[in-house]
């Protein structure tokens, strides 16, 4: 039950299985940390502490594995589509100003 895909990493997008998350995990192809915010479905940049969880400590490196409890594996899409990169950024603040 162990092999079925629960995520993606943030990285590389390598499918990760429910083993692939502790704490001092690593992706299988990339070797980055698994168990960090940019991996997580509570990730959300543009908000305080780039979190959706109110209550969450504050994380500094968002690529880093951490202990945060509030830690759960983003779905496919989100895994897919982080809005970070540069046409991403672009985009959300034309957006902005588009009448409409």
């Amino acid at each position: 039950m162990g092999d079925e895909v629960k995520g993606r990493c943030w990285h590389c997008g390598t499918g990760l299985t429910r083993v692939d998350y502790g704490r001092e995990s690593v992706c299988p192809r990339c070797d980055k940390p698994t168990h960090c915010c940019r991996n997580c479905r509570h990730f959300a940049p543009g908000r305080p502490y780039e979190c959706m969880e109110p209550q969450v400590e504050r994380v500094i490196d968002k690529t880093r594995s951490n202990f945060c409890e509030w830690f759960e594996p983003a779905n496919d899409a989100q895994a897919a589509d982080t809005g970070t990169g540069p046409d991403a950024l672009r985009t959300a603040a034309e957006s902005l100003f588009r009448s409409g």
